[in-house]
């Protein structure tokens, strides 16, 4: 499988060693204390009152790399370079995991053993997902949204693709995803699947052309523009980018909106997402048809049912159910959108 991950001799115990360190307050520069620690695939997360420290995971894969603390190092800095485009004052740098006389010490000045990205914590309260929740989301501060990712759109890195290539490329990772959802041990209903896969490609079929004409607007965007990763303060910040593969960033700005508009009537905010993309085209020169938006809503969908599914696959993983009933949320989407 493209997304499993292997992990070196004695890493883990490594790993574990570091993790307990940083989980003590002694790790921690002046004051600071750990108040929480999050383990996602790639990482570990520890919250202290007013930062963020990210420690990858030394794990390894064709798409990432992080075997070594030089990767880890080369990687916290790509992180950081990469989401300053859009959180300039979220994120703050790279800092050490050194070893000293008093055991492993943050930003300490003896060897480094490891690193971290050093980031200012955001206010809960103020992330996207939990004010959609809390029905607290108004229409001022999507477009203030709008504004923010219309300016990083216009001056993002373009990608250069032909019409054919882009076409291609679209085509190809939903082949690669409906191929893995049909997997037998994913027990996914058969005629869902099917359902989504006729009506994709009759899609692309009667509307080729629509497609092909986007591959000049393809850049380097955000690549994983979720709700939780929006912060609504007065000027908005965008966190966490994808920032370990080039390649998976490469996206029409309007397909990256719409994944949000996805995300968004998820939570049950259906509304966000075209406020957003009707703001967003009033401030820039894209005059994308609205019939690409229902089909990228779709295409994203089947992406996220196909990475829901793929958490299977973690042997210590115990909640099959909650990713599995996840990807069936996300592959009725698929099919209702088109």
């Amino acid at each position: 499988m493209p997304h499993a991950f292997s992990v070196p001799t004695g890493a883990h115990k490594r790993l574990a060693t570091t993790v307990s360190a940083l989980r003590q307050p002694a790790a921690y520069p002046g004051t600071e204390a750990p108040e929480e620690a999050i383990e996602t695939h790639m990482a570990w997360v520890f919250l202290t009152s007013s930062h963020a420290y990210k420690l990858k995971k030394p794990i390894h894969n064709r798409l990432i790399d992080h075997r070594t603390a030089a990767d880890r190092r080369r990687a916290c800095q790509t992180e950081v370079a990469l989401n300053r485009r859009l959180a300039a004052p979220v994120y703050l740098g790279t800092v050490p995991v050194a070893h000293t006389t008093h055991g492993l010490r943050v930003d300490g000045t003896g060897p480094p053993v490891d690193w971290l990205v050093k980031m200012r914590r955001l206010p809960r309260t103020q992330m996207l997902d939990v004010r959609i929740r809390q029905g607290r989301v108004h229409r001022s501060q999507i477009h203030a949204l709008a504004a923010v990712l219309a300016r990083f759109y216009r001056t993002a890195r373009p990608a250069r693709w032909s019409r054919a290539e882009y076409r291609g490329r679209l085509l190809a990772n939903l082949a690669a995803k409906r191929t893995s959802l049909q997997h037998p041990r994913y027990r996914l209903p058969p005629r869902l699947l099917q359902a989504v896969a006729h009506a994709q490609s009759r899609w692309l079929r009667a509307q080729a052309a629509h497609i092909e004409a986007r591959a000049r607007r393809v850049v380097d965007a955000h690549g994983d523009l979720r709700p939780e990763h929006v912060c609504l303060t007065s000027s908005p910040l965008v966190i966490d980018c994808l920032e370990f593969n080039r390649t998976l960033r490469l996206l029409d700005p309007l397909s990256e909106l719409a994944f949000l508009s996805l995300e968004c009537r998820r939570l049950g905010a259906a509304w966000v997402g075209p406020a957003l993309i009707a703001s967003y085209r009033q401030r820039s020169d894209d005059d994308a048809p609205a019939r690409l938006i229902p089909f990228y809503e779709s295409y994203h969908a089947t992406v996220r049912a196909a990475i829901a599914v793929w958490h299977l696959d973690d042997d210590a993983h115990t909640d099959a159910t909650r990713w599995r009933r996840q990807a069936i949320t996300y592959l009725r989407l698929a099919r209702e959108r088109l």
